[in-house]
């Protein structure tokens, strides 16, 4: 990672990509620059759980810092719970349930993690600052 992109204020902060590959990072990122993507998931057992109110670096597909981003709300909810609200949050594909559901289960699926009772972390957050 290329710290000399990140302010100062920034440097000691955690990190991490969008996605499982370079290019969903990159179009991940690029819906959060854009304002699109407000909101993300994954599963309960990662290890980069967010509390309110942390910031987090953002890094594209190459693994550059690009934005940062601070977490405003973290909830937990199963597969099947998540709503049309939170799918539109997450800024992918026509932002439909439909759309969401389909994505994640195939996205989960290749991680060998995909159950429909999965439990998920539900996570809102702010663009902050881009690079």
């Amino acid at each position: 990672m290329n710290l000399n992109a990140v302010p100062a204020q920034y440097r000691g902060l955690r990190s991490f990509a969008f996605g499982d590959a370079p290019e969903l990072a990159d179009e991940l990122l690029e819906l959060v620059m854009k304002g699109a993507k407000t909101a993300t998931c994954s599963t309960e057992d990662e290890p980069n759980t967010s509390t309110p109110g942390e910031h987090w670096i953002v890094l594209d597909g190459q693994g550059e810092p690009r934005c940062v981003i601070e977490t405003t709300e973290v909830t937990y909810r199963r597969f099947g719970e998540v709503d049309e609200t939170f799918a539109y949050e997450e800024g992918e594909g026509d932002r439909s349930l439909d759309y969401w559901r389909n994505a994640h289960r195939n996205y989960f699926g290749r991680q060998g993690k995909f159950r429909d009772d999965m439990m998920l972390m539900c996570e809102r957050f702010r663009l902050v600052e881009i690079f």
